[in-house]
């Protein structure tokens, strides 16, 4: 049977194909849908460029027939806005203020009664983004749904970039003389290019070893990095050791590392990258970077130049900087960094049209980051350059996205096949056992 799907303004604004993601079924757009997306346009961020994308695809549908009535799609279903069925009867006793999320809840809710009353009526189903609203539907007796086909993995799926493997103990001391294993002669599973390996004694002995997928996926090796400190910087386990060898790599020009507070990711690439950019010159420039999103209410307009005002939103780059550097006077950080023309400080804000070459790149908190946000930093590095995005997808600040639709699980599930991509999923908090008990607990 054929459904008809009323779009909420948050659906648009999230994916602006969403449009075709609903099969052969009718896709109903309510008229104060498109007023919301038109006050969105003048925005200079990815809400606003989808606000115009929308606005662009629907005027282009016009060539096709009358809004107001079916206009055909590609994938054999049909779009239509909805100017009548505005109707507030059957909601005004429940929702007394009209809004615009119950102008969207009316259109669907009198679509639904109107489809009851024929023979072979079609269920009616609300999309949104916004819990309250399908929370609001449900209450009204309206189907209600989330719009699901932007995530990029299922829940479960995300690829951690590390995996367990249980061997018989002679292939462990083999794997240790020889240095790597045929992966062939151990299990018959797949393992992704510089996917991390911990093989353990089949028999239940002590015996184990840490290995990475070499690029063709034939061979598990040994770790090139032998867990020496680097500028005062020392992995503390597993999965930090893990990440230290990506980010020492020559060879993996894009790293992406996923963890909560406090597992060590900001200092793990600070570190990193002051060892390539300053003590071996393998770049010319260590570039750190991060997404101006607040955790809280927008501290809106700040006084100053560009890098006092930028000094708020970046403070915690600053935090790691001082303790790598291990200052000890206020400001006496601002002084170091004035003085090397290679330590780079930036909002993301600036980065569209650049071209980065030669440079270590770290973008911090890349959870808060769009696919397209995410594809137009990728698209700047330049040749002999390297990048990391790193982030914690549980702790999103963005309104439109979640733990599965972010740029940097999206980054994460693109390239997971890819040689000249590594992924690791830090576990374990080393910033304090309080920090690690709030990030568990909270």
């Amino acid at each position: 049977m054929k459904k008809i799907y009323v779009l909420d303004t948050n659906v648009l604004l999230q994916d602006p194909y969403s449009i075709f993601s609903f099969e052969d079924n009718e896709v109903v757009i309510p008229a104060v849908v498109l007023e919301e997306v038109d006050s969105k346009k003048r925005y200079m961020d990815e809400i606003g460029r989808n606000a115009r994308h929308v606005s662009k695809l629907i005027d282009g549908f016009r060539q096709s027939g009358k809004l107001h009535e079916k206009i055909p799609l590609e994938n054999g279903g049909f779009l239509r806005i909805e100017l009548n069925h505005r109707s507030f009867h059957q909601l005004q006793e429940i929702f007394v203020e009209k809004t615009n999320d119950n102008r969207i809840l009316a259109v669907a809710k009198n679509l639904s009664l109107e489809e009851e009353t024929k023979e072979n009526g079609s269920p009616v189903i609300l999309v949104s983004k916004d819990a309250l609203v399908r929370v609001k539907a449900d209450a009204l007796g309206l189907q209600a749904e989330d719009f699901l086909n932007d995530r990029v993995v299922e829940l479960d799926h995300i690829y951690t970039g590390l995996a367990e493997l249980y061997i018989d103990s002679e292939k462990v001391n083999e794997f240790y003389e020889k240095g790597q294993l045929r992966l062939s002669d151990i299990t018959t599973h797949f393992f992704y290019p510089n996917q991390f390996i911990i093989m353990k004694n089949s028999l239940g002995g002590s015996s184990s070893a840490i290995g990475i997928v070499e690029k063709t996926g034939c061979f598990v090796k040994k770790l090139v990095y032998n867990q020496e400190s680097i500028w005062g910087v020392k992995p503390r386990n597993v999965q930090q050791t893990m990440a230290m060898e990506l980010l020492l790599r020559d060879d993996i020009q894009l790293v992406t590392m996923i963890g909560k507070a406090g597992t060590g990711k900001t200092l793990l690439a600070l570190a990193a990258g002051l060892m390539q950019a300053e003590d071996l010159l393998n770049y010319k420039k260590l570039l750190v970077a991060r997404p101006i999103v607040p955790v809280g209410k927008d501290l809106g307009y700040l006084p100053g130049e560009k890098q006092e005002k930028l000094r708020p939103w970046v403070q915690p780059i600053y935090d790691n900087l001082e303790y790598l550097f291990n200052t000890k006077k206020p400001g006496e950080i601002d002084a170091i960094l004035a003085g090397m023309a290679s330590i780079e400080v930036e909002a993301l804000t600036y980065i569209r049209g650049r071209s980065i070459p030669e440079q270590f790149i770290i973008i911090d908190e890349a959870q808060n980051l769009t696919k397209h946000e995410v594809k137009t930093i990728l698209t700047r590095v330049g040749e002999k350059s390297k990048i990391i995005l790193m982030g914690d997808p549980e702790q999103i600040d963005h309104p439109y996205l979640d733990e599965y639709n972010n740029g940097l699980t999206y980054v994460t599930e693109k390239f997971k096949e890819q040689a000249v991509a590594g992924h690791i999923k830090l576990l374990k908090g080393e910033r304090s056992s309080l920090a690690q008990l709030a990030a568990d607990l909270l």
